[in-house]
């Protein structure tokens, strides 16, 4: 058998890539349109990139998969590269968006109605990242959009490749977990803590000093996020209505918000610091889906108005709707609403600071 040495062409299989492209107008008996070159390959770039994010997820979820996580693990800092470089992807399709606007409205007209019903909406693995991130089909804005078999919407076999994705669990659900499982409440740790405020049997030492730092934190204006604060992390309901309850219900528990929360407090301590870079790196995922959303939002609001998109939904309404609706970490995001001052945190107790310090 002929050894034959690797060649760059043949390596990254060029041959199939650069001979993908095929322009609906350059067909016969179509004007051909200049601009659908370059829109086809912003969208085929926009499909390579999103395989790598759902390639760096499968990692990152293969570790929170597991039935114990060492904070200070090799395993632990390669999901905070991993997210990294998942920010760094979604950065770089945030710049591509630029390069779609060096097409006008009207170079846009002249191949637009030739793709019609198929849509960027129906890219599949777009879809996939927000199922393995979290994203839920009931929580999608105008899910039944996602839901239409008829000309614009999803083939059968991709609506069951989403549907199967979102049925497995997701990083959302394992953060989750992950942040359940924090030992630094256990007694062995607090024999010594010097609260400042009288005990609640309810809550624990820690938490009750926090809470009243917090409350008398606020303005006269604020005073009713005590109420917050008593649901969000301690399912306490008071004196809240249903509507509020609905509005204020994270997707995280109580134990994983509190969790959460004491990491950012006390994210200098060496054992918390890759933790908090990887909540950090997951709202920064977020924020930059948002803002690809928001790009897109301006681009198609650019280029087409308020005219339908292509593949039957409201176009520019549809992308607004699914702009405020698909933040999927904004329960970590939101914990910067129970922040309190730096120097009015309580002391952690020396048992505490010990362990928190590798010492």
């Amino acid at each position: 058998m002929e050894n034959r040495s690797m060649y760059y062409a043949d390596y990254l299989e060029l041959d199939k890539i650069l001979n993908a492209q095929h322009p609906a107008s350059f067909e016969t008996g179509n004007e051909p349109a200049h601009d659908e070159m370059l829109f086809i390959i912003v969208h085929q770039a926009y499909e390579l990139w999103f395989k790598q994010v759902l390639f760096e997820l499968d990692f990152v979820n293969g570790v929170f998969k597991k039935s114990k996580i060492d904070d200070n693990s090799e395993d632990l800092n390669l999901v905070r590269h991993r997210l990294d470089r998942i920010i760094k992807i979604l950065e770089l399709l945030n710049q591509q968006v630029g390069l779609i606007d060096t097409m006008t409205p009207l170079d846009f007209l002249e191949f637009r109605n030739l793709l019609i019903p198929s849509s960027g909406f129906q890219s599949l693995q777009f879809r996939l990242v927000e199922a393995s991130l979290g994203l839920q089909m009931d929580n999608r804005h105008n899910k039944d959009y996602y839901k239409r078999s008829n000309e614009g919407g999803f083939r059968e076999n991709d609506f069951k490749a989403i549907t199967d994705s979102e049925s497995k669990i997701s990083l959302l659900t394992l953060v989750n977990k992950w942040l359940q499982r924090m030992p630094f409440f256990e007694n062995e740790f607090w024999g010594k803590f010097h609260s400042q405020f009288p005990a609640n049997d309810a809550l624990h030492p820690f938490w009750n000093d926090y809470r009243n730092i917090y409350k008398d934190g606020l303005t006269e204006r604020e005073a009713s996020r005590i109420k917050d604060f008593d649901y969000v992390f301690f399912e306490n309901k008071g004196e809240l209505t249903d509507s509020e309850i609905t509005q204020l219900t994270p997707a995280l528990s109580a134990s994983a918000m509190r969790a959460a929360l004491f990491i950012m407090l006390y994210r200098d301590f060496p054992v918390f610091q890759t933790s908090y870079q990887i909540l950090d790196a997951l709202v920064e995922i977020d924020n930059l889906m948002a803002g690809w959303r928001h790009k897109h939002l301006a681009m198609v609001r650019r280029m087409i108005g308020m005219r339908m998109g292509t593949g039957n939904t409201t176009g520019g309404g549809y992308l607004e709707g699914a702009l405020t609706r698909h933040y999927i970490f904004k329960d970590i995001a939101g914990l910067s609403t129970f922040l309190i001052e730096r120097k009015k945190l309580p002391k952690l107790p020396v048992e505490l600071i010990k362990k928190l310090s590798y010492n």
